[in-house]
């Protein structure tokens, strides 16, 4: 046992200081999904192919495509962006995504910013 203690004064941890230094996410990993309204035609298969049901798409009144993900439902198994044709989904490599908030998990994409009514 002493021989192993001797060992392990001279090597390096093998932890890291996470929270105080950042790391870059693991190539190939799967993150938050990006979604890109112009390319969107609206035909819903990604909602119907997630397996969590954690992906709405709707029309607003201005006709403008909106995606509703809800990352407390989210398994990131990038289904949904496998199945768009139109490649209006996409992986990043956000993966700090904890909230002490469940609604802030729900997050809409890509909604026109509210008119002033001042103007």
């Amino acid at each position: 046992m002493i021989k192993a203690v001797l060992f392990s004064l001279f090597k390096k941890p093998a932890t890291t200081r996470y929270p105080y230094v950042k790391s870059g996410a693991i190539k190939g990993s799967r993150g938050k999904i990006k979604f890109s309204a112009e390319k969107c035609v609206g035909c819903k298969l990604c909602m119907r192919d997630c397996p969590a049901k954690a992906i709405t798409i709707r029309q607003t009144e201005d006709k403008k495509i909106v995606a509703e993900i809800d990352l407390g439902k989210c398994i990131f198994c990038g289904q949904c962006v496998d199945s768009c044709l139109k490649k209006a989904l996409a992986v990043t490599d956000e993966f700090e995504l904890a909230e002490l908030n469940s609604g802030k998990l729900k997050v809409i994409l890509n909604v026109a910013p509210k008119e002033n009514p001042e103007k």
